[in-house]
């Protein structure tokens, strides 16, 4: 396992205001097949561990909402 650093990428559903922020770590899901989510406004807070399958679910939800 790395400890390198994870680059997290903000959700363009994400508002600019302070909102909503999402991010995921798209090269982790990559390397390791885990899909990583956090709250950006949280950086060193909880982080969620899906499967693609399941965030590929939480996108669809989201996309719905808008």
């Amino acid at each position: 396992m790395t400890t390198e650093p994870l680059n997290w990428i903000k959700s363009s559903y994400s508002g600019g205001n302070g909102g909503t922020c999402v991010e995921w770590a798209p090269e982790h899901a990559v390397a390791t097949g885990e899909v990583l989510v956090r709250d950006s406004k949280d950086p060193n807070g909880p982080q969620l561990t899906l499967t693609p399958s399941a965030f590929a679910g939480l996108v669809a939800f989201a996309k719905s909402q808008g």
